[in-house]
């Protein structure tokens, strides 16, 4: 094999590349007539740590729908590796790590799910002083998580905040059909051994009572869990990132509602004729049942004797509710503390390399003085890459916390922040601290790295860039704005070189000739390659800094024409320095400049509302020019939207369900118009606690519908049946009824709303990562396990004897003792 190598490896090997030679045979090379050196390619980003001096920066980007922690654990163990390959002194420093959040928040959930499970069972033992039969009760919470599980695995959905948030708002629900059958059954026992005094329940008679309690219950039951399952189908129809978000909990919850409505009539059954066996205890017996009949029996005549005055009440409560739900914000979501912060201010545009790293070191620098700070990297500008558009004027400083157990006594997120914010205060810097992970969220969805932006497209730039600073200045005094800035549109400092045609044509060039010099001389020219193992590094030519750093070393610029003429640059040029726009934007095939807004302490829709009438009092827009709110706020929209269409279409496939139930048209009706009311003790609370109405909150009011929807079918059912045991159709007999029915099952429907407000209150009270979403979903559930039990205890019974009150006979009413 033969090869032959000439690899250029020095900058002498350069300099002695021959260009001509002489008549006389001396050769003219390369150095003679050039500058040979090693520059730097143009800079577009700097990182800088711990404001101590630059760094070199990585990102480490994940494959769409892998496992993160297990990516994460993956490249600890390949950077380890790597670390001890390196130089001496060299040393890789995390400066993000997203997998202690993950870890803290499974484990949190987690917790919170084995806290469930062990009041649900202490609920049940104490409402039922059976062992053998509470843990018949709960025995379908294990089994319907693991069922979930499965389908989990099998989907691909990923155990993380909001799934296993999606099973531990359902644990209460899951185990209401459960209790309400087991419940069932006692009272058929407790019957049997008064019909049959001194025999003992066995055998076949044994199953028969158990199958016969089932079958009493389990149908409507079965339709009720079915109701709740339903009931997610608005969240499942959320688009975009809220779809992204709520979706897996969506998930989560109808696998296993579906789970227990399928036991609730097949293992059951079956579990209660096997272990509902021996001495059962009387509901008489129990302490907690005797006080609750005590209460309930004459507060239920006094509403029996008043119905219409029951209800008036209600639709005074109701209207009455619309007070604090005029006081309740909204947002698209919580603030979830993630454990890090990422500090996104933005400079005003010009901003040079050697001043954007100055500013960069000063902010870091001041950030590292706060004691809760463990780490700080800041980048300014872009990474060699084209997922990162960003100029140098763009900031982007990622702040690692140290545990809390280090933080000072009494500090919070919130002040934490605020502590942050006074303390990093540069001119020309407006400042933006946002969680890392929902920054990366709103930015790959709407590009607005703030929590609401404003975009305002048209045309022209100029007249952009002046809206857009008319816009900034009219929302900057609305309460809650922490900070805004417009980005701005001019700013950027050209050097023009306009090109005279006729004086160029008089030495026979034309503009692509003297555009051709320009682009090589000024800009450079990239003429090969060098080859250095497996890099690459260009070849640039062009004319040395000292003739092209001034507009009037620019004008005295050589040019030679192909007919040997020497002429300088402004013979056929006009060379200036005008200004222009940093860098374009475009949406829709249009010119937008965008406003970023951050809001602090107050309710997101709030301040846009606010901003909104501000901005239309005070900027007039020219014609061809609009004004679109993004962020947070388009997604609050958009999820807003899609509810109002969906849930109406919901509410009417569970109408469907519960004639389906009933099969009567005025018990469905009576169960859909009741509703409303067993969402007030949602809204008060949600007032109370201080919280704003989000899409969690949205989602926690889904599912107390659902719960509410089977308290009524349960009420009606018992109800229902009562009515049909009485032989005579009389309105005496038919408040008789209604009384024994409601009163004598106040024990499961006690137990239902205990086994619900269990499963909630270890979410609601607790703490720890991603707890700011779950508090959201179960604050309407718990406030409405107030009014939704009251409202089937009171508001249905009521109802229920207005629809079936005899028309013709009307006797004596039986007033409360």
């Amino acid at each position: 094999m033969v090869r032959a190598s000439g690899y250029l490896q020095t900058l002498d090997d350069f300099r002695a590349i021959p260009l001509t030679t002489s008549e006389r045979g001396i050769s003219v090379r390369l150095g003679d007539v050039a500058r040979v050196q090693v520059g730097p390619e143009m800079r577009r980003g700097i990182g800088e740590l711990d404001g101590e001096g630059e760094a070199v920066g990585g990102v480490i980007v994940m494959r769409s729908g892998k496992n993160a922690l297990e990516t994460i654990r993956a490249v600890k163990l390949k950077m380890a590796e790597l670390q001890k390959t390196l130089p001496q002194g060299v040393q890789v420093v995390t400066t993000y790590d997203r997998s202690g959040l993950i870890e803290r928040a499974v484990k949190n959930l987690g917790t919170k799910l084995v806290e469930e499970f062990i009041v649900v069972a202490l609920v049940c033992f104490a409402f039922l002083f059976h062992l053998r039969s509470s843990f018949v009760a709960i025995v379908s919470l294990p089994l319907g998580i693991l069922a979930s599980f499965i389908v989990m695995r099998w989907q691909g959905v990923n155990a993380n905040i909001m799934s296993l948030g999606g099973i531990a708002i359902a644990i209460g629900a899951m185990v209401d059909a459960a209790v309400v059958m087991i419940e069932n059954a006692h009272k058929h026992i407790e019957r049997w051994h008064h019909a049959h005094p001194g025999e003992k329940l066995e055998g076949e008679a044994h199953w028969k009572v158990i199958g016969a309690s089932a079958a009493e219950v389990g149908p409507a039951l079965f339709f009720s869990l079915l109701v709740i399952t339903l009931s997610f189908i608005p969240v499942f129809t959320l688009q975009a990132q809220e779809g992204r978000l709520f979706g897996p909990l969506a998930f989560t919850k109808t696998y296993a509602m579906a789970a227990a409505a399928g036991l609730s009539v097949t293992l059951i059954p079956v579990l209660m004729g096997l272990l509902i066996r021996g001495r059962i205890p009387s509901e008489d017996r129990n302490p907690i049942n005797r006080f609750l009949i005590r209460i309930y029996q004459p507060l239920l005549a006094r509403v029996l004797a008043a119905p219409k005055a029951t209800l008036a009440v209600a639709v005074l409560l109701l209207l009455v509710s619309l007070w604090p739900l005029s006081r309740i914000g909204s947002e698209f979501l919580p603030a979830m503390e993630e454990g890090d912060l990422l500090y996104m201010p933005t400079a005003l545009p010009g901003l040079s390399a050697g001043k954007a790293g100055e500013l960069l070191q000063q902010t870091d620098r001041l950030i590292r003085t706060v004691p809760e700070v463990r780490s700080v990297y800041g980048k300014a500008g872009r990474a060699e890459t084209a997922t990162d558009p960003a100029p140098l004027e763009m900031f982007e400083t990622t702040i690692q916390l140290k545990p809390r157990d280090q933080w000072r006594a009494g500090m919070t997120m919130d002040k934490l922040v605020e502590e942050l914010d006074r303390t990093v205060r540069v001119p020309g810097l407006a400042n933006i601290w946002v969680p890392p992970i929902r920054n990366r969220i709103d930015m790959l969805a709407t590009g607005i790295k703030s929590a609401v932006g404003i975009k305002v497209a048209g045309p022209d730039l100029a007249t952009i860039d002046r809206v857009a600073k008319e816009i900034e200045q009219a929302v900057k005094p609305v309460a809650g704005v922490g900070s805004a800035l417009a980005e701005r549109l001019s700013g950027g400092r050209y050097v023009d070189i306009d090109i005279k045609r006729e004086a160029a044509a008089r030495y026979g060039l034309n503009v692509a000739d003297v555009q051709a010099v320009i682009g090589s001389a000024i800009g450079g020219e990239n003429i090969g390659e060098t080859v250095e193992g497996l890099q690459r590094f260009p070849i640039n030519l062009r004319y040395p800094r000292e003739i092209r750093d001034s507009l009037d070393a620019l004008r005295q610029l050589p040019i030679v024409t192909e007919r040997g003429q020497r002429l300088l640059l402004a013979d056929v040029a006009e060379v200036k320095v005008t200004d222009g726009p940093p860098m374009l934007r475009s949406e829709n095939a249009r010119l937008s400049g965008w406003i970023y807004v951050d809001v602090r302490g107050r309710d997101l829709s709030g301040v846009v509302r606010e901003m909104q009438r501000e901005v239309a009092a005070k900027v007039q827009l020219p014609p061809g020019y609009s004004v679109s709110w993004s962020g947070q706020f388009e997604y609050l929209e958009r999820a807003t939207q899609k509810l109002k269409l969906v849930v109406p279409f919901t509410l009417l496939i569970i109408f469907v369900l519960l004639y389906l139930t009933f099969r009567r048209i005025d018990e469905a009706l009576l169960i859909m118009a009741t509703l409303p009311f067993a969402l007030v003790g949602g809204v008060w609370l949600l007032w109370a606690l201080g919280y704003n109405l989000s899409v969690a909150g949205a989602v926690g009011f889904i599912a107390l519908a659902g719960v509410a929807a089977e308290f009524g079918v349960i009420m009606l059912l018992y109800l229902k049946h009562a009515w049909e045991d009485r032989s005579e159709d009389t309105e005496a007999e038919l408040h008789r009824a209604i009384e024994h029915g409601a009163v004598m099952r106040v024990r499961p429907k006690a137990m239902t709303v205990a086994v619900i407000l269990a499963g909630l209150f270890p979410i609601l009270w607790g703490g720890g990562a991603g707890s700011e979403v779950m508090q959201r979903i179960a604050a309407p559930m718990v406030g409405g396990m107030i009014t939704a039990p009251l409202l089937s205890m009171f508001l249905v019974p009521a109802a229920y004897l207005l629809i079936r009150r005899p028309r013709k006979t009307r006797v004596a009413v039986p007033q409360a003792a």
